[in-house]
């Protein structure tokens, strides 16, 4: 007999009715076999093929009225059923009516699968961006950052240059972020950094268009090159005749050497242009970092002997009489990227634990909701079962409930990714790698898979006893002596429990980083950040030293001017903003110190406008000016450090050569590098008083508004009328730097306790529902014991303490676990030990109040049966 093509005989198949599918196939095959014999193979496939196309219209139009109506027509009668295809749709149309009917159990199942699935996919894009996808680098094992990053000196580099023990290449970059100024549009600001020749060969990577660097490029007097990243290339309209052009970058001409590929960044994804360095083998400034990528064979770990060569070689070569800066000591080398992510890396590990515990809860959550509903559907399957129905289409209905419900949160878990996965980027300390980050939805799909087989697999085993044969007998016997089968209830319990560990877990981390925050809110940064408004600007590097000065120096009265505005000034370092600008001091009439100390430029009225109060001596005058003794004001640390038990009044320093300047005042101590780190010597000079003034500087607004970001705007245009020398870098609040301050700590607290106030709903509901399903099977015998005489506080204590019991249990596995990942939050904890008692206690203390009011509920319920109402129930 001829076969019908099996695609065509699987759709008629599946599609047509089950009282006309044999007739329908039979008269197909009929015909099918009878053109082949006379019209041949290709024609009696495009027939047959003809046929079922125009066929499944009509035929699907009939299976979707049949299952959404329910209606069989008459020739069907005397054969009920129809395709698989209806059965599906009326089952689904079950499913949806049955949680409508019970709106909370629909709403907690679809929420928790939502948010499990959406806040796992949100969380692991961030951690796969940073920590798993690789960087744009060539072979990154082989790349290394050597110690004191962002201190060597230009002599050290070029004295090493012909060969660093060890290594194939080394090169060396600096931050210099540059001024674009392109005829008819308003200057910008292009993050950039300068580099050594050698830079692109250790990152591994060529150019796109063009060439990168070559030898020569980055010494004194060579011509000023540029390469641009593929982004800014095509913010400049994509030309591909840009190589060879020259672009005004820092107020000089620039010729474009190379255009970089499409998805390359280094060190961070904001770099938008690299410049060739211009190395002065006499120039002693310590401020490049050295990258380089080591020989063949070696590994990173095993570098040690390298590395004390390159520490000996600095030995011979350079004197460091200051042990604060001496590079011989303690040599040592990071990955690129622990380097690149190693701060963010105990967040993200952190905050991964924490969605993952979640991701478990809610699993164990949808399996107890689900385990409760089935047993609750138990007496309704068993006579169902009993009287006849097809038990391959009692599983299906439980099956397809799953799949609707699955349905739901993954629209409102979609949603729900997105939105969170803006939150955890500006809520985690990424910085500039913030830019690299990308929902990830393959995750998110694996996350409501993992939930959704959880919640499949409790629907599958009543459907397995189904198959094996139930007894009707057995369960109405049960449900009448007023409990189901030890299949439920052992299981939800310990569902309950699991997710009580988890959560008092969670619970105890986030309690543990909110004692770290507040111990570092505690520290006095030496300043009041409240009303602080700040702008950071940059310059033309081809400014003169007084035509950058009296930029600074003009714009201060307009700032002045912005309405709002109590008190201006500025400077080219704010505290709180990292260590750098370190400077040798030398004290007139004294034996040299070998020492240095924090320097900073800025104008009057700087530390009232801080808060920094004065401790002795004056602030700065109006009279203090160009032409006149150039004065010096001294923190309490550099006092205490070179004037002890001494008056520092009077007392002359030189910083500038032969040229000195006399200390006029002390000032309180503020932080300048970071919040937690000992008082830094530091002294102040004017703008006006000293032979040097950078290209950046820090514009600072104090405000008696509770709203210092509400002035930036206004302080922006206010600096672009006044000035076109100066390029606004970033607008901000000395608060938010503040906050920036506390490290990654202060940054996800925030979220890992949003992520433990999650968890602990979610246990809540998982208590909620198993005890109110264990009220519900035990609702005869409560209403046995009341008609006998047992008071209602008796069953309300009963029920609570079943619902504490389980808590208690979770909550001392918790615990356990708490200690043993610890670990993970070691690095982020500041004045509290990750085995902090209190903490610990705190977190089973809230956990067992919401079980137990989450118990409270269904147990005063039981409290209130009927006696009478109850017994009279089949």
């Amino acid at each position: 007999m001829t076969r019908l093509p099996r695609l065509v005989a699987a759709v008629f198949r599946t599609l047509t009715p089950i009282a006309e599918r044999d007739e329908v196939l039979d008269d197909l095959r009929a015909e099918y076999e009878q053109r082949l014999m006379t019209h041949g193979m290709t024609a009696a496939r495009r027939w047959v093929w003809r046929q079922a196309l125009g066929s499944t219209p009509a035929l699907l139009r009939r299976s979707w009225w049949r299952g959404m109506t329910g209606f069989e027509p008459r020739a069907n009668r005397f054969r009920p059923g129809g395709s698989m295809f209806e059965s599906l749709i009326m089952d689904a149309r079950y499913a949806t009516r049955r949680l409508l009917s019970r709106p909370a159990y629909a709403a907690l199942a679809v929420l928790t699968l939502a948010l499990a699935a959406g806040g796992t996919a949100a969380i692991f894009s961030v951690v796969r961006a940073l920590l798993l996808d690789p960087l744009p680098v060539t072979r990154e094992e082989q790349v290394g950052v050597l110690w004191f990053q962002g201190s060597w000196r230009e002599q050290e580099f070029l004295r090493l240059r012909p060969e660093f023990p060890g290594f194939q290449r080394m090169a060396a970059y600096r931050p210099e972020d540059l001024t674009l100024e392109v005829p008819g549009s308003p200057m910008r600001l292009l993050p950039g950094i300068a580099v050594s020749a050698e830079f692109f060969d250790v990152v591994g990577t060529s150019a796109h268009l063009g060439r990168t660097f070559t030898a020569g490029e980055d010494l004194t007097g060579s011509e000023p090159v540029a390469v641009l990243s593929h982004s800014l290339w095509r913010e400049l309209g994509s030309d591909e005749a840009v190589v060879g052009k020259s672009l005004r970058l820092g107020g000089v001409a620039r010729t474009v050497v190379g255009v970089m590929p499409a998805g390359f960044w280094f060190p961070s994804p904001t770099i938008q242009i690299w410049t060739a360095a211009q190395m002065n083998p006499e120039n002693r400034s310590g401020r490049y970092t050295l990258v380089g990528r080591i020989a063949n064979g070696q590994s990173i770990e095993n570098m040690g002997g390298p590395l004390q060569a390159i520490a000996g070689l600095l030995r011979t070569n350079f004197q460091y009489p200051n042990p604060q800066w001496d590079k011989t000591r303690n040599p040592s080398i990071s990955s690129l990227r622990e380097f690149l992510v190693g701060d963010v890396k105990p967040s993200l590990v952190a905050t991964l634990a924490a969605m993952a515990a979640i991701l478990l809860i809610a699993c164990a959550n949808v399996a107890s909701l689900m385990l409760g509903q089935l047993d609750a559907r138990a007496t309704d399957t068993a006579v169902r079962a009993a009287l006849g129905a097809n038990r391959q289409r009692l599983v299906q209905q439980l099956l397809v409930e799953s799949l609707v419900i699955g349905i739901v949160a993954g629209i409102v878990g979609a949603s729900l990714a997105v939105i969170s996965f803006g939150i955890l980027v500006g809520a985690l300390p990424l910085g500039a790698l913030a830019e690299n980050a990308r929902l990830d939805w393959t995750v998110f799909w694996a996350s409501m898979t993992a939930s959704m087989l959880a919640a499949v697999l409790v629907a599958v085993v009543p459907g397995v006893a189904l198959w094996r044969g139930s007894s009707l007998q057995a369960i109405l016997s049960t449900t009448r002596t007023g409990g189901v089968g030890s299949r439920g209830g052992r299981l939800e319990g310990g569902l309950v429990v699991a997710q009580m560990a988890l959560a008092v877990m969670l619970a105890a981390g986030a309690g543990l980083l909110i004692r770290s925050v507040a111990n570092l809110r505690g520290i006095d940064p030496g300043l009041n950040p409240n009303g602080l408004a700040v702008v950071d600007a940059t310059m033309p590097v081809r400014l003169t030293l007084d035509e950058r000065r009296r930029a600074i120096l003009n714009v201060l009265p307009a700032l002045e001017a912005v309405p709002g505005v109590k008190a201006v000034a500025a400077a080219q370092k704010l505290p709180l903003r990292g260590s750098g600008d370190n400077w040798n001091i030398a004290i007139v009439g004294r034996p040299p110190v070998n020492a240095t100390t924090a320097f900073r430029m800025v104008t009057p009225g700087y530390f009232a406008t801080l808060g920094i109060p004065i401790r002795r001596g004056r602030d700065f005058l109006p009279s203090d000016r160009e032409g006149t003794e150039p004065v010096v004001i001294i923190n309490e640390a550099l006092a205490a450090k070179f004037f002890p038990g001494e008056d520092p009044l009077g007392k002359v320093l030189q910083t500038f050569g032969e040229a000195a300047e006399r200390i006029v005042g002390v000032v309180g101590n503020t932080a300048e590098a970071n919040l937690t780190d000992a008082p830094v010597a530091a002294r102040y000079m004017l703008y006006q008083q000293v032979p040097i003034v950078y290209n950046q500087v820090s514009f600072v607004l104090r405000t008696e508004s509770t709203e210092p970001a509400s002035l930036l705007i206004d302080a922006r245009s206010a600096i672009a009328r006044e000035s076109s020398q100066i390029a606004v870098q970033q607008m901000t609040t000395m608060k938010t730097i503040l906050d920036l301050a506390l490290g990654p700590t202060g940054q996800v607290v925030t979220l890992v306790s949003l992520l433990a106030g999650v968890a602990l709903v979610l246990g809540a509901v998982g208590v909620y529902g198993v005890i109110s399903h264990y009220v519900i099977r035990r609702a005869r015998e409560y209403g046995i014991r009341i008609a006998l005489g047992q008071q209602p506080l008796v069953v309300i204590r009963q029920v609570v303490g079943r619902g504490a019991a389980l808590v208690a249990l979770g909550g001392g596995i918790g615990i356990v676990a708490a200690i043993g990942a610890s670990r993970l939050l070691a690095s982020l904890l500041y004045g509290v030990q990750p085995t902090d008692p209190l903490a610990m206690a705190v977190a089973v203390a809230v956990l067992l109040g919401v079980g137990m009011l989450a118990a409270f509920v269904p147990a005063r319920r039981a409290s209130l049966t009927d006696p009478a109402v109850v017994l009279r129930q089949p």
